[in-house]
């Protein structure tokens, strides 16, 4: 039977039931669900869909929901849901959330769920179930990565060095900016260096990290700085008009000598210093790509060589 079919059916039998009375009825629509009469999403649906994981987690996408269920019935829903949960043993539950059904987020704010992180067009709630000890859901990301280029011109023993625009000291220091989701350390120094300066250049090691915390401008998480040494393979300079106040190619010796180097400038050049002088096998920490146990991934291993 079509759905006009049962539309017009379910209509005479209504009228035949009721009489005058049906003008002044509630008339439900049709399910999205099943295709059926029901006045509530609720009487058709009664639990939420979602996702399982290996830590008997479970993860709800609120873009199953139809646009016209309203913030009472999701509210419904979710404290069944939740119940069900509870009995089968489910740990923890995350509700991912279009920006489109935020309506929603007052139920579940008031079913417990607290946020866990925003992005883009989401949001992503969480709510941990298991009374018997503390909630291990982990934390959103603690650490923003920072990615710096020191390029090393070796015959002349010259370093690429910039002057940010937007800071109210004029410092000399290594081009870079934060890392790209998905983008290894290296292939961020490479582009950075590049939008910076305009010198393309090639990732060979890395030579150290620094890790601080409460730093300014990484909204209130810590930060990771990571110094890597690059090879350049195009020398002339063209400064990003936008974020560039200065770019030349420096001297290690005027970098270590001038009173106005950062200490951690200062430490990375002498540290480029001791690599041409004793070799760079001395100081770099190379990369490995391997396989990971996640079954076609591969990440990359940084390490000392061996």
């Amino acid at each position: 039977m079509s759905h006009l079919s049962r539309r017009a059916s379910w209509l005479f039998r209504q009228i035949l039931k009721h009489g005058k009375n049906f003008r002044n009825m509630p008339h439900p629509s049709t399910c999205c669900k099943c295709n059926n009469h029901h006045q509530t999403y609720n009487q058709c649906v009664k639990q939420l869909e979602g996702t399982e994981d290996r830590y008997r987690g479970i993860t709800v996408d609120l873009s199953q929901l139809p646009s016209n269920i309203t913030e009472q019935e999701f509210g419904g829903l979710l404290q069944d849901s939740l119940a069900q949960w509870r009995v089968s043993g489910k740990q923890a539950v995350w509700l991912r959330v279009p920006i489109m059904h935020s309506k929603h987020i007052v139920a579940a704010a008031s079913s417990g769920f607290s946020f866990h992180h925003a992005e883009g067009n989401y949001s992503v709630l969480n709510l941990w179930l298991d009374s018997s000890r503390e909630s291990a859901l982990p934390r959103f990301a603690t650490h923003q990565v920072g990615v710096a280029g020191l390029v090393l011109k070796e015959d002349t023993r010259e370093v690429l060095m910039v002057q940010d625009r937007h800071r109210h000291r004029a410092i000399w220091k290594f081009p870079g900016g934060l890392s790209d989701l998905g983008e290894d350390i290296g292939e961020t120094a490479e582009r950075e260096v590049f939008e910076e300066t305009g010198v393309k250049s090639e990732f060979q090691s890395v030579l150290a990290f620094r890790q601080q915390h409460e730093h300014p401008s990484a909204f209130g998480r810590s930060d990771i700085y990571v110094i890597c040494r690059l090879t350049p393979v195009t020398f002339d300079l063209k400064p990003c008009s936008q974020e560039i106040h200065a770019c030349q190619w420096m001297s290690l010796d005027k970098i270590i000598a001038d009173d106005e180097t950062a200490p951690i400038t200062r430490t990375l050049t002498k540290l480029a210093q001791h690599g041409l002088d004793d070799g760079f096998e001395k100081v770099d920490i190379t990369c490995q790509e391997m396989k990971s146990v996640y079954k076609g991934l591969l990440f990359k291993l940084y390490h000392r060589p061996f």
